[in-house]
């Protein structure tokens, strides 16, 4: 039989945990199933070098960002910078951005500034944006819920994810309900993680993504060692028996979701 193909929707493939063995990462992906790979950028440097990856293996597209963390270096002109990236034929996203209130690395004023200025970029490109939250759900819900109505119709259905989903159910549930995708990574596979498997359970399949947020949160039974999006496997694993559905079919459904979302058809060298 066939293996079933999979999209690892979130991926670091540019940072240095990979150095030395990219390509044999990337192979090993292949070998699994997983056919295309999305790799965030989380400055200007890292949306570059996922520029870079893109063009070097054909699996691999980009997202151009400012990762809140990262906001400190933010001013307007790294608008202007990130809009340049952005017009590459392999960028299918805005992303990662948002807003984390775990890392003191920005004031929380200068992250919803940067936030919202990349939210003004995805809209005025029409591209979707890539999600990161960590302990700022109300805050994020916030922003995503005045942004959304400004969208173009077309891109109403197709805003985003939010990445490695971790937020309570019903931050899952007005996610939803603004056109967003979810993302579930690593942890829905622990063993404590029955809370996480329930919400993911209400969320319906045209609305789940996968993905490996390598080189972190590795799953189960790899945990504790370095991710690498081979492993969205396991991810894929545990969400169709949750679903109750097969591996086939969920790998059908949720490439098929990526592939709406990041419209990846039409991203690919010029």
């Amino acid at each position: 039989m066939t293996q079933p193909t999979l999209v690892d929707t979130h991926c670091h493939l540019d940072f240095s945990a990979y150095a030395d063995d990219r390509d044999e990462v990337i192979a090993n992906a292949q070998a699994n199933g997983i056919t295309r790979i999305i790799n965030p950028g989380t400055d200007l440097a890292t949306s570059q070098a996922a520029l870079q990856l893109s063009e070097q293996y054909e699996c691999v597209y980009a997202g151009v960002a400012l990762h809140p963390n990262s906001t400190m270096a933010w001013s307007p002109e790294i608008i202007a910078a990130l809009e340049h990236l952005a017009s590459h034929p392999k960028v299918v996203a805005i992303g990662e951005i948002g807003l984390d209130y775990y890392w003191d690395k920005s004031p929380k004023e200068v992250q919803k500034a940067a936030f919202e200025a990349q939210l003004e970029l995805a809209r005025r490109l029409q591209l979707p944006v890539i999600i990161h939250n960590r302990e700022a759900s109300e805050d994020v819900i916030a922003i995503l819920r005045a942004w959304v109505p400004t969208l173009p119709a077309h891109l109403k259905t197709r805003a985003g994810v939010l990445h490695s989903f971790s937020a309570p159910a019903h931050i899952a549930q007005e996610a939803l309900s603004l056109g967003f995708y979810l993302g579930f990574t690593g942890p829905i596979t622990f063993k404590k993680a029955e809370d996480l498997r329930r919400i993911a359970a209400d969320v319906p399949l045209d609305r789940i993504l996968i993905e490996t947020d390598g080189p972190y949160l590795t799953p189960h039974p790899h945990r504790g060692k370095r991710n690498e999006p081979a492993y969205v496997r396991f991810i894929a694993e545990r969400l169709a028996a949750i679903h109750q559905i097969s591996e086939e079919e969920f790998a059908t459904i949720t490439t098929q979701n990526a592939e709406h979302l990041f419209r990846l058809a039409e991203h690919h060298h010029a």
